[in-house]
């Protein structure tokens, strides 16, 4: 793959971009904002991504040494300025939609996105858990950012409650990454959660934050914003949240971590498939 597509991360970068298209596909509405939030989100994601890369340089060197960057094959500068040029082309994207709008709340959203993110990479991810929740955050801001992008009241409080689902469960798998990374966050001198409080915190952390996402997800059915097909799908991402979580408290090795991740990670993804399935 090429190099300067592959720090992209394009797989992580169009996930985020799925927040806008679900929040679409509950409001059956597809417009030109809608497909300009979509590549803001892409952009703003692959940016986070690429300059995320640039600081972690020594760090991946140990953890990710087959990444663009620390394999040679984008130079620091390079990787810099990249992540630069796709911060401008997320940020002209929310110029345009609060333009064609004349509702300037996203434009700001994606002003926030670009501080955020470059001081999540530079600064905050080596801060015990405020770290992790900034990526929460900054995942569930996807879909707070697609209902201000339709400016429907009642979409943005559906999008504010799955932006909190996405916040929580992210968090949590943030936590559990950390584990999986010790080796190299010690090599660089991060003060990450485990490395401070141990694994089994950070696992019980993690845990808690995940038995509350699994708790929280009747309410979207009980508050009737989705309909029972969302029960049906949502009780397989159930399944694999708990498994994650009995993964990570019974053992909090590299390889557990690496298990548990995954499963938090494909939970996540049919959840949003049970986002879909419930607007119907």
């Amino acid at each position: 793959m090429n190099p300067y597509i592959e720090i992209l991360r394009p797989g992580n970068a169009l996930m985020g971009a799925i927040a806008i298209i679900l929040v679409a596909i509950i409001d059956k509405s597809f417009t030109i904002p809608i497909i300009l939030a979509m590549l803001a989100v892409f952009f703003e994601t692959a940016a986070g991504n690429v300059i995320n890369d640039y600081f972690d340089y020594n760090i991946d060197l140990i953890n990710k040494p087959e990444r663009p960057i620390p394999s040679g094959r984008i130079s620091l500068k390079a990787g810099r300025n990249y992540g630069y040029l796709l911060f401008a082309l997320g940020t002209i994207c929310g110029f345009l939609i609060s333009f064609l709008t004349n509702n300037w709340i996203p434009f700001g959203i994606v002003l926030i996105a670009d501080v955020v993110l470059y001081l999540y990479a530079s600064k905050l991810k080596s801060t015990p858990l405020l770290g992790n929740l900034t990526v929460g955050f900054m995942t569930g801001f996807g879909f707070v950012f697609g209902g201000f992008t339709i400016n429907n009241p009642t979409i943005i409080t559906t999008s504010i409650y799955l932006g909190f689902f996405a916040f929580v469960m992210t968090t949590a798998r943030e936590l559990i990454k950390d584990i999986e990374d010790m080796e190299g966050d010690k090599s660089e001198g991060a003060k990450t959660l485990p490395i401070l409080y141990g694994e089994k915190i950070t696992a019980l952390l993690a845990v808690i934050l995940i038995i509350i996402d699994c708790i929280l997800c009747p309410l979207l059915y009980f508050n009737h914003i989705f309909s029972f097909y969302y029960l049906i799908v949502i009780a397989v991402a159930v399944v694999l949240f708990i498994y994650s979580a009995i993964l990570i408290i019974r053992k909090q090795d590299r390889l557990t971590a690496g298990k548990a991740s995954k499963y938090l990670k494909i939970g996540m993804l049919i959840a949003f498939v049970s986002f879909i399935c419930g607007s119907f």
